[in-house]
């Protein structure tokens, strides 16, 4: 009887232990690095966070901490309640007042020179969240799990994206590649934008099993030339949308286009339409943003 009360006592004493020793490590300052390869301490886990991106805010919010964000960028639209939080400009007209106001504990910002400079002068704790990669992603999630003390959650919505990006890399293995144009914006047909080497979308073109004719030019965003776009002769478009759904140009145009009407993809109708935020947004919905990408080069898998 003694021993069976012995082992209780010491369950309990454990478990009073550990949630006493949980305590004193969420309460312990610690050295954070962000993406700008800045060292930012803090010393208890934020109440009161500030997003400056879209992609920030989706990741907070898969977190499950929608209730310790207390502010957002004006095109933080995704989940839908992230549009109910207070807004605070963007970064590169951020209103400092209302953030001043809102007296976060952190502020997570994306890479603007000025805004940054503006909240180190005032003292704010921010921390910068620049991935440059798919990998790059994951680091930030995982950076915004331990600073917020949810590293549980973090690691499962990591390894969930890891295991789709697993599984379809397997499917494209052996599919043939295939010549693909990204049309970011053409409201100039002549000198379209569009994703280079730089870019997320590049990268998920690449993981779809697809070749992008502008992946030799250094940087995300660019002009391609409508030369260049010819010679190339792409086997698919993808032109994204943005703002509600609208895209810069229309099936239709390219089809009455006497250049943009001679090449493959548009004789042969493959021309497919894309949530640019599925797939330009360094956050966890880029995994849906791969499988659009892959349903479009290669419908036949799922058929």
């Amino acid at each position: 009887m003694k021993l069976k009360w012995f082992c209780i006592f010491i369950i309990i004493f454990s478990l009073v232990l550990s949630m006493v020793t949980g305590c004193q490590e969420q309460s312990q300052p610690i050295t954070y690095t962000d993406d700008l390869g800045r060292e930012v301490t803090i010393s208890r886990i934020p109440q009161k966070i500030v997003s400056f991106g879209p992609s920030i805010t989706e990741i907070l919010f898969a977190l499950g901490l929608e209730d310790k964000v207390v502010g957002v960028s004006d095109y933080c639209d995704y989940p839908d309640s992230a549009k109910l939080k207070p807004k605070i400009g963007n970064a590169f007209n951020p209103s400092i007042e209302r953030i001043i106001d809102l007296e976060p504990d952190l502020v997570l910002t994306v890479k603007q020179d000025q805004l940054n400079d503006q909240l180190d002068t005032l003292g704010f704790s921010f921390m910068v969240l620049d991935p440059e990669n798919i990998d790059g992603i994951f680091r930030d999630i995982e950076l915004v799990g331990e600073i917020t003390g949810t590293q549980r959650k973090a690691e499962e919505i990591i390894t969930d994206m890891k295991d789709s990006m697993s599984q379809i890399n397997n499917a494209v293995a052996d599919a043939l590649k295939k010549r693909l144009f990204f049309i970011v914006d053409a409201t100039d047909l002549t000198l379209p934008w569009t994703a280079g080497s730089g870019s997320f979308i590049d990268a998920l073109v690449t993981m779809s099993g697809g070749y992008n004719i502008a992946s030799e030019i250094p940087g995300a965003w660019i002009q391609f030339s409508l030369e260049q776009i010819v010679s190339s002769d792409p086997e698919i478009i993808i032109v994204q949308t943005m703002l509600g759904g609208v895209p810069t140009v229309s099936e239709e145009e390219l089809q009455n286009n006497i250049i943009w009407g001679g090449m493959t993809a548009v004789k042969e109708g493959n021309i497919s339409f894309i949530n640019g935020d599925l797939v330009s947004r360094p956050g966890p919905r880029i995994v849906q943003g791969l499988e659009e990408m892959v349903k479009v080069i290669h419908p036949e898998l799922f058929e």
